[in-house]
């Protein structure tokens, strides 16, 4: 899932300047799970600008919502009125959904209240770990379900750099050596012969290094008059 936290509110402060009326929006999905942008915190998210604009001396008037997903039309379209009627949106979703509402409401200004950190997985409560750097070209077959994009701090492809001590990579001893990690996975399935097939030069196109990325999928396209209608209904 995608791992967020939440921005310093003086940051989300300076950002709503002066305006009046704030509408925060959270996003019922990832970053619900990961307790940065659910309902919970939009409400706490409205009660903090609140009181800090009594404080402050600029109280401001704050309306709460949460969608589904940001990330999708469909979804959004049913917060249309609120987002028509205040200043600035602040959006509890990830880096999408902050773009998702920017796109989806031309007229409307909207900023981020969480950063967006990494693609990742809880290890325990509180805790999350990054695991996918989402490279576009997929290694895990070949190191036993080990990223070594993600998990290696040098995103070594053809074994360890040499630096790791006891298992733990050089930069943190709390942070294992993902080649440490790929190779007792592969000695324990019996297929440590993968490691001998040497690894060419990474194709970084395939990775956000090659510019911004689309998937089509022909087969679950709409038909170009629907297209041509969502289109339309889109610009309107």
């Amino acid at each position: 899932m995608i791992v967020a936290e939440t921005k310093p509110l003086d940051e989300i402060k300076a950002l709503l300047s002066d305006a009046e009326k704030v509408l925060v929006v959270g996003c019922g999905t990832c970053v619900t799970v990961c307790f940065a942008g659910g309902s919970r915190e939009v409400a706490i998210m409205g009660s903090l600008l609140r009181m800090a604009g009594r404080m402050d001396g600029h109280e401001r008037q704050v309306e709460e919502v949460t969608v589904q997903r940001q990330c999708e039309w469909e979804y959004l379209d049913a917060i249309a009125e609120q987002v028509g009627a205040v200043d600035v949106v602040l959006s509890l979703g990830c880096g999408i959904g902050v773009q998702a509402l920017a796109e989806h409401f031309p007229n409307a200004w909207v900023v981020p209240g969480l950063n967006t950190k990494f693609m990742g997985l809880p290890l325990e409560q509180g805790v999350w770990a990054e695991r996918c750097a989402g490279c576009g070209d997929c290694l895990l077959g070949l190191t036993g379900g080990v990223c070594p994009i993600a998990r290696c701090s040098k995103q070594l492809l053809n074994g360890p750099c040499g630096g790791s001590i006891d298992g733990h990579c050089e930069i943190n001893p709390e942070v294992s050596c993902a080649w440490q990690l790929i190779y007792d996975r592969l000695t324990e399935k019996g297929k440590l012969e993968v490691l001998m097939e040497i690894q060419p030069p990474r194709d970084w196109r395939t990775a956000r290094h090659g510019g911004p990325r689309t998937i089509v999928r022909e087969d679950l396209r709409l038909p170009e008059d629907h297209q041509a209608g969502q289109s339309m209904k889109q610009e309107a």
